[in-house]
Parts: structure tokens; C-alpha cells; sequence
């Protein structure tokens, strides 16, 4: 090939080549080539590439600029590759020698070359400059005014997504790169930094030559008024690649981590390892929950293919060494800010969570140098008042960090102590290893010893404890003492799509956190009933997706509603046949295609996952009114009257008197005047009411604690929280009528106020209510251990404490393994046998009988004898009295006796072998229905969107 061209004469001083490469790109090439040679400023030379095209290419190449000015390679040649065989054949550039590199899908617009080059006289340091891309199709949209990158290799391009153009970003400005598709680089430097690397043939390859022309001393700018138009049908995939074997988003992220570790120096580039290895994989597994299974083997193999070649990685950098350390400090000015990272993978979780799926985009951080004069005109400053205002004028956050406040003032009681613990709630001793011994282990010494299932909830605990650094009382005390600000937001935010209006979802968020059951399970220690309180919100929102929701978004809400409702069940096993006879009812009445099919899978899955355990339960029905923790009398209120649970009131300690929730039930009883809506005010009243009658049949059950010690009335909390959301519903759809009345004004205006008087006076009257009271109930910040300290040093293994206290009903007696029990060992079943055993020899020796009960004890490692608090005296002398047994301490708060005679240690069976192999299944259980629960993947709209304000050729062409 031969090209004799010779020089525009206008520009004497600027001699420009123009390299067009073609790779099955006919629908954009003509318009491409007629707009390249349409430059005001024409080019010296004209050089096309045709890449093994099969769709015409190479002849429209060759009918625009001739055969002689056309070079024919083969199919899977890169673009870099192209470019050098093109500048090899032309020979050493001489002069002022440009270089004009086009996509054939870029356009420049006419004057795009003129004003480059008028750029280029500006700044003699300036080796390569891009125009602004804007988008083939929509020509309003921006796509790049110059690209950074941050040290992950995160493409940033400083735009919104789908920004327009209006000029915003006007002027020409130090960029740390710009697209190949329009790039005007000099020869000379081209040749100096030794051009686009072919081990690059797609993606990446211009930020690594810009970086390299940077690296060496030069200027990199993009010009604003220099404008091209760009299809990006490689990365869109609306073409086949070719030139790599590779996905196009793997080849894309594998030559990202590439040029940034060839690039990076060596101090900067051992961080990027650390951040990289670790960013990685968890991209992989984020991309794995939000059921992208090819993204995350792209990921995972792109990370592999550059760690796992480090020879080569050794010889890219060899060749890039020079100037590589003087250069950094231009390049890290350009490179993203390291908390921009972190930002954005924030957004993507909040997206994902919000359920928009997990979006793998490029970034919108500003890629262009920021002006010097940024911190003094404000922008900065502007930028972060902006993000203040739009999270601190949110009403969701509002409301949350107002409950918040309310929650520490009436809490003021019980934070800060040493040790949480009172009413049912053990106290909380112990770290995230302890639940998470306690609940692999098949067998526990736990009482007397007992091979049977922990309650899954431990689980729960440990992972989130786990999360929390370790710290069991951080865990329990975010979940127990912060349930009504959490139980706030997930409120607010579940009633989304239910609920018409921000504020209206407020008080109805706010009513519902505060509500009675809130505060009296934060008062009597109810760790299950406050985990339910929070997670209920969540299940309506689920429940009605599945019935109302498309097919596939219902499905997914289905597997949501088991894995929630499996954790709930773990707390307090009674909300899973509430929600099943609702669930099943709400499928009678809503006889959509798929929504039985769905139903049956919300809640095979909590069957599934608990399964051992939940025949534990279902073998003795009555801990179906249970919850984790202690069941005890003084808990519960036994004369609770039915007017009582009607407003919503579960009795026992913390509750506020029953006018504060009359303001809740005159709204609800408003809502049945109102013509609209009929439907789901019949819905909302008939949840409401079943809950009101569950929870009038759970206060008058009497049900006996796990082992069978305590026997009281069960706590009617959950079904009143049931009770509590269809009332909510209801109250808050007259929220619309409400607002056309007081538009009418007159009386009805005046009716409008008195029902928001009334509605509002229920969260502000038990905020006031719960401030002004604190929190009364049996639950304390510091209480004191179970097992005495005296008891528990002087125990060794595996002695065990026998530990008496007097009720009411009688005495009662625990058997403890040398100290105070962590979170859920209370609530493990021991066997009915050595039970018996142990309580007659209790009562023996309190009523004074002989050695016989002494030797009961020893015979299951009974090493000490502990009375709490009050000591009656009568019981303090039968135990002196025993000759076997000997007393190490005595007063009106505690007493401590110790058995004399040789006492048999217990010992551990061999473990259960089908006991880990369940536990194993149940993790994979778990996993797996949290990947299809999670949502899932959806495209960029930056790749698939079609404008519909497009002229109708060009929308045609986007649709094709």
C-alpha cells in the first residue's frame, strides 16, 4: 500500500492522518466516512482498516476513499494492532505529524478537527486531545468529556446517567484520558511512549496509552467544542467481538485491573493488590446473591487472569517503568477519590436492597481536573450541603432519628450498664464464638446435659453478632432495646406502595413503633416479640407483592417471605400459623395464576430451613406460644379484659394506660364511613380483628415453660402486633378523605381537624407517655450472674450449680454448668427423666429428708446449692442441717452450699454425626433461598434504552 497524499496547504505546520478501522460496522460507516471527510479543517491522509468485516465494510471503505487507501487484516486483529500495521506501512512521521483516530460508529462533527487543532496551538505541551462524545442515537445525551478511573479500575466518566448535553461541562480541560473514537494524538509521542498496547486489542487500551503519555510528561485534554458522536456498539454488544475470545465484560474488566497494576508505582501498587483481592471477591459474591452468576465468573476470571500471570504482569510494567514515578503525581490528581469507591458501591447495595438489582455501571464521579478555584467558588461545599439536605430532608430518616431520640430518653434506665438482662430476657453474657459453639454442638452440657436442638434463633444472633465485631449485648441490645426506631423504618418503608403520601406513611410508621406491644416488650425483655414487631411491616409488603405482584416479582417475594418468616418463626414460633391462615386466606381470596404455587413456597421454606427443630416444637404444640426466652408469671397479667386487647394493649409490665390508643381505633372506626377503598378497609379490619381474637384465646391459654417448670398465662403480644397492622392500614387510607374535606371547608373542615387531632394524638401521647415513665419493667442494665461468683470459681469441670428460688407457685430450681447461661441455652429441652430426678431431690432437701437426695445431686454432678433472693430462712436451715452438705455463704440476698461427697462429672457422649451434616444442608438452605430471594440482575438503561422522543428513523435503528 502506498499513500502520496501530500499536505493540506492550509495547516503547512500540522500534518494530520486519519485511521478509520472497521469491524462489521456498515450501519454506522457510511455516515462516519462521509462526516470525516465533510471537516472544515480536511484531513492531510486518509487510511481505512477493514477488520475481516462480513457485512460490506471493507467496499464502503474502498468506495469512499479508494483501494489504494484501504488495508484488508484479518477478523480477529484488535484495534491497536490495526492502527500500528497502518502507521508501520506509512513509515517515520516527520514534522508536526498528527494521528486521528476514528471508530467506525464515531462521527466528528464537521468542525471537530478545526477546533482540536486550535486546542492544540493553545498548549504546545498538549500530545493527545478528544472531542466530547455525545450518544449515535439520542444526540442530546452525553457520553464522555474524558474518563479517570479509580485504583479498582472503575471507569468514571464525571455524567449522570442519561445527562444532556447543555452545555455544563464547556471548555478544554487536563484529563487523565479520552477515547480512541475521536483521539488526536502526535506522532512523535505516539512513537516516544510506543503506541496502543496489542496485548489491549479492545477496552482500556486508550487509558493506557494516555496514562503512558502522561507518565511521560505530556498533556492530555478533551475539548468541549469539539463535538463527535459515538455508537459504543462494542460495549453495547450490538456486534459480534472478534478480536478477543473473551465476554466483553470480562475482556473490559480484566484490561482494567491490567493498566492499572502495569501503571500504578510499586508503593500505591501493593495497596491496589490488598483492595483489588478483597474488591474482588466480593463483587463475585454480590453478583452471585443478585443471581448474575456470568457476571461473577467474569469477575472471578478477570481477577484470575491478571494475578495468576504475574510474569507478564512483571514485563508490562518493565516496559511502562519509565517516568512512572515523576508522573503519579499528575495522574493520582485525575484518578477518583478513594471515597468515591466506597460511595458508589453504598449505592449499588442501597439499589439492590431497594430492590432495583445489583447494576454494574460506570461511574459518575467528575473525571476532568477540577477547576482551582472549586473550594473558593463553593462547589464543594455546595455538592455536600446538597447531600445533607436531600438525607436530612427525608421524612423516612426523620422519622427514624426521632424515635431514635424518644427510644434513648425513655431507655435512659438500662443503657450503659454492665450487663442487660431481667423479665425474659437471660442476661447477656458471652460473644458471637459462644452462639455459635453452642449451636454447632450435638450434644449440650447444658442443665443437666441434653442432646436436643438449639433454637435456630441462636443462629440469627451469631451471624449478627458476628457482623457486630463479636458482641452478643450489642446485638441483642440493637434488636431488644432499638426494635421501635427499627420497627419505625421498616414500617414507613414497607407501606411504600400501600400508602399514598410521605408524611401520612410517617404517622402511620410512628403509631405503629410506639404502639403498646413495642414498649412492653422492651419493658418485660421480649427479644422474640421484638424481632417479630420489626419484621411484620416487612411481611404485608412481601405478602402483597405475591398477590398482586407480576409473576416474577412475585416469586422472588415469596422466597423473601420464607427466609423473613423462618426468623421470625425462630423468635416466636406463634407467627407462622397466623401467617399461614392469612396467607392461605389472602390465596382463596385473590385467585391469581401462580399466586398458590407462591404461597406454597413462602412457607415451605420456614419448614425447610427449621426443621428439626420445629417438630421439636410441634411435638409439644403448646411452645407454639413460647418465644426466646424466660416464660414467667409475673410477665403476664392473668385477668386481661377483652377491651383492653382491643385497644391493643398486651398487658403485663411497660404498658401505657388505654386512652393513649383510643385515638388509633376512632380512625379505624372512621375509615368505615369512607366509599372508597371498600376492599381493602374489609381486608384491614379482618386482619385486625383476627389478631384481636387470636390474642384473646392466647391470654386465656395456660401454657408450661421448656422444661416444665413454670406454668403461666401466654403472652397475647404478637397477635395484637397482627392485630396492629390492619388497623394501621385502615386508619391511614382516610388520609385522602381527610384532605378533600378540609378542602371543603365549613363543618367538614372542621371534622378534617379534629380526626388528624385525634389520629395524631396516638404517637405523640406514647412517645410522652413511655418518656415521662422510662422503661418500668423487670429489665435492667446491670443485673447481677445467675451462678454466684463464689459458686462459679470454685467450680471445675464441669461441676454443676444447683440454683433455687422461691415463687408464688412454689419453689422452682435450675441446674446450671458453673456459670450464668448465654442466649438460648434456656430454652434448649432437657429430658423429662433426670429432670424429675433432680426436682424430687430439690424439694428433699428443702424439706430436710435424708442423704439419699444429696446423692441424687451428686450422681448428676451437682457440686453447689445456690438460694437467691429471698432467702427464707426456713430453707437456709433444712440445707445447714444437711450433714453432705456444707455452707460457704450466707445473706438476705444469696446463700451458697456445697456438697461434700464425691460428685460423678458428666460426660459427653460422641457426637451426632447427622447433626453437622444437617447444619451443613441447612447453611446451603440458607444461602440458596437468599440468592433467589434477592433481586435480581437488570441491565444498564445506558445500554438498552431507547429514547421515545427520537426522530422515527433513527428510533427504528435503536430498535434494531
Amino acid at each position: 500500500m502506498s499513500i502520496t497524499d501530500p499536505p493540506h496547504p492550509q495547516r503547512p505546520h500540522h500534518t494530520v492522518t486519519a485511521i478509520v478501522v472497521s469491524h462489521d460496522g456498515s450501519r454506522w460507516l457510511r455516515e462516519t466516512l462521509e462526516a470525516l471527510l465533510r471537516q472544515t479543517r480536511p484531513v492531510d491522509r486518509v487510511v481505512g482498516v477493514d477488520n475481516g468485516s462480513r457485512d460490506g465494510s471493507a467496499a464502503l471503505l474502498t468506495e469512499a476513499l479508494g483501494s489504494r487507501a484501504v488495508l484488508t487484516l484479518p477478523r480477529s486483529t484488535g484495534f491497536g494492532e490495526a492502527v500500528t500495521e497502518v502507521l508501520d506501512r506509512l513509515g517515520p512521521g516527520g514534522g508536526r505529524e498528527w494521528i486521528w483516530l476514528l471508530h467506525d460508529d464515531s462521527a466528528p462533527d464537521v468542525h471537530a478537527l478545526r477546533l482540536l487543532l486550535e486546542a492544540a496551538d493553545e498548549d504546545p505541551k498538549a500530545a493527545v486531545l478528544g472531542p466530547k462524545l455525545r450518544d449515535w442515537l439520542d444526540r442530546r445525551l452525553l457520553l464522555e468529556v474524558g474518563v479517570t478511573v479509580d485504583r479498582t479500575g472503575r471507569r468514571d466518566t464525571g455524567l449522570e446517567a442519561r445527562e444532556f448535553d447543555q452545555g455544563q461541562y464547556d471548555g478544554t480541560r487536563d484529563v487523565l484520558s479520552v477515547s480512541t473514537a475521536g483521539m488526536l494524538i502526535r506522532r512523535d509521542v505516539w512513537d516516544e511512549v510506543g503506541g496502543l498496547d496489542p496485548a489491549l486489542p479492545l477496552f482500556r487500551d486508550d487509558l493506557d496509552l494516555c496514562w503512558r503519555v502522561r507518565n511521560a510528561g505530556y498533556r492530555v485534554q478533551n475539548v468541549t467544542r469539539a463535538i463527535a458522536w459515538h455508537a459504543e456498539a462494542a460495549t453495547r454488544r450490538r456486534r459480534r467481538i472478534t478480536a478477543s475470545g473473551d465476554h466483553p465484560r470480562r475482556l473490559d474488566r480484566r484490561n482494567a485491573l491490567f493498566v492499572v497494576m502495569a501503571n500504578l508505582p510499586l508503593r500505591q501498587l501493593l495497596w491496589a493488590l490488598v483492595r483489588n483481592a478483597v474488591g474482588s471477591l466480593l463483587r463475585t459474591v454480590l453478583f452471585l446473591v443478585a443471581k448474575q452468576p456470568a457476571n461473577a465468573l467474569d469477575e472471578f476470571l478477570a481477577f484470575g487472569s491478571v494475578f495468576g500471570h504475574p510474569i507478564r504482569m512483571i514485563k508490562a510494567r518493565r516496559a511502562r517503568a519509565k517516568g512512572r514515578g515523576q508522573g503519579y503525581a499528575a495522574v493520582s490528581r485525575l484518578l477518583t477519590p478513594p471515597g468515591a469507591g466506597y460511595r458508589r458501591l453504598v449505592g449499588r447495595v442501597q439499589n439492590y436492597l431497594a430492590g432495583g438489582g445489583f447494576v454494574e455501571s460506570e461511574g459518575r464521579h467528575h473525571a476532568m481536573a477540577a477547576s482551582p478555584h472549586a473550594q473558593e467558588d463553593g462547589e464543594e461545599l455546595l455538592t455536600d450541603a446538597g447531600v445533607t439536605q436531600r438525607v436530612f430532608g427525608n421524612p423516612g430518616v426523620l422519622l427514624f432519628l426521632a424515635l431514635a431520640l424518644v427510644t434513648l430518653v425513655a431507655e435512659r434506665a438500662v443503657t450503659g450498664g454492665a450487663r442487660l438482662g431481667g423479665g425474659a430476657l437471660v442476661p447477656v453474657i458471652g460473644g458471637a464464638s459462644d452462639l455459635w459453639e453452642l449451636y454447632r454442638a450435638s450434644y449440650h452440657q447444658v442443665g443437666l446435659g441434653t442432646d436436643a436442638w438449639v433454637p435456630p434463633y441462636v443462629a440469627v444472633l451469631a451471624v449478627l453478632s458476628t457482623v457486630l465485631f463479636g458482641k452478643t449485648w450489642l446485638a441483642v441490645s440493637l434488636l431488644l432495646l432499638g426494635c421501635v426506631p427499627l420497627a419505625g423504618i421498616s414500617a414507613y418503608a414497607a407501606t411504600r406502595s400501600m400508602i399514598p403520601g410521605r408524611w401520612t406513611r410517617v404517622w402511620l410508621a410512628s403509631s405503629y413503633a410506639l404502639l403498646p406491644v413495642a414498649t412492653g416488650a422492651v419493658a418485660a425483655g421480649r427479644l422474640g416479640t421484638a424481632v417479630v414487631f420489626v419484621l411484620l411491616p416487612v411481611y404485608a409488603a412481601l405478602a402483597t407483592t405475591v398477590l398482586t405482584g407480576e409473576r416474577r416479582r412475585a416469586r422472588r417475594a415469596a422466597w423473601g417471605l420464607g427466609l423473613l418468616l423462618a426468623v421470625g418463626t425462630a423468635f416466636a414460633p406463634l407467627v407462622y400459623p397466623l401467617t399461614a391462615i392469612l396467607g392461605a386466606l389472602a390465596a382463596l381470596a385473590f385467585p391469581r395464576r401462580g399466586v398458590a404455587v407462591s404461597m406454597l413456597v413462602a412457607f415451605a421454606v420456614p419448614v425447610a430451613l427449621l426443621f428439626p427443630w420445629l417438630a421439636q416444637v410441634v411435638a409439644d404444640p403448646g411452645q407454639l406460644l413460647l418465644e426466646a426466652g424466660l416464660h414467667q408469671p409475673a410477665l403476664v397479667d392473668p385477668a386481661l379484659p377483652a377491651g383492653s386487647l382491643l385497644l391493643l394493649s398486651p398487658g403485663g409490665p411497660g404498658m401505657p394506660p388505654l386512652w393513649v390508643t383510643g385515638g388509633l381505633l376512632a380512625a379505624c372506626l372512621a375509615a368505615l364511613l369512607m366509599r372508597r377503598n371498600r376492599m381493602v378497609i374489609a381486608v384491614g379490619w379482618g386482619v385486625a380483628l383476627f389478631g384481636v381474637l387470636v390474642a384473646i384465646l392466647v391470654s386465656r391459654t395456660t401454657v408450661t415453660s421448656i422444661n416444665g417448670d413454670v406454668e403461666a398465662p401466654a403472652w397475647p403480644g404478637v397477635p395484637l402486633a397482627f392485630a396492629a397492622t390492619g388497623m394501621l392500614v385502615v386508619a391511614a387510607l382516610t388520609a385522602d378523605r381527610v384532605v378533600e374535606f378540609r378542602a371543603a371547608g365549613g363543618l367538614r373542615r372542621v371534622a378534617a381537624f379534629g380526626v388528624v387531632l385525634v389520629a395524631f394524638s396516638t404517637p405523640l401521647l406514647a412517645a410522652g407517655m413511655w418518656i415521662a415513665k422510662g422503661v418500668d419493667g423487670p429489665l435492667r442494665g446491670t443485673v447481677r450472674d445467675v451462678v454466684p461468683a463464689l459458686a462459679a470459681d470454685n467450680s471445675a469441670g464441669g461441676e454443676r450449680t444447683l440454683v433455687l428460688r422461691a415463687s408464688p407457685g412454689g419453689l422452682l430450681f435450675t441446674v446450671l454448668r458453673g456459670r450464668t447461661p448465654v442466649v438460648g441455652e434456656a430454652d434448649i429441652p432437657v429430658p423429662d427423666g433426670p429432670r424429675e430426678l433432680v426436682r424430687v431431690a430439690a424439694a428433699g432437701l428443702v424439706s430436710g429428708r435424708g442423704g439419699d437426695d444429696a446423692r441424687v445431686l451428686a450422681a448428676h454432678g451437682v457440686r453447689f446449692v445456690v438460694v437467691t433472693a429471698p432467702v427464707d430462712p426456713e430453707i437456709s436451715h433444712a440445707l445447714d442441717s444437711q450433714p453432705s452438705l456444707a455452707r460457704m455463704s450466707l445473706s438476705r440476698s444469696v446463700g451458697i452450699w456445697r456438697l461434700t461427697q464425691p460428685i460423678a462429672l458428666p460426660a459427653t457422649p460422641p457426637g451426632d454425626p447427622w447433626h453437622g451434616r444437617w447444619l451443613w444442608a441447612q447453611a446451603v438452605l440458607v444461602l440458596v433461598v437468599s440468592v433467589l430471594a434477592a433481586p435480581g440482575s437488570r441491565t444498564d438503561p445506558d445500554e438498552t434504552a431507547v429514547p421515545q422522543d427520537l426522530p422515527e428513523p433513527r428510533r427504528e435503528l435503536a430498535a434494531r
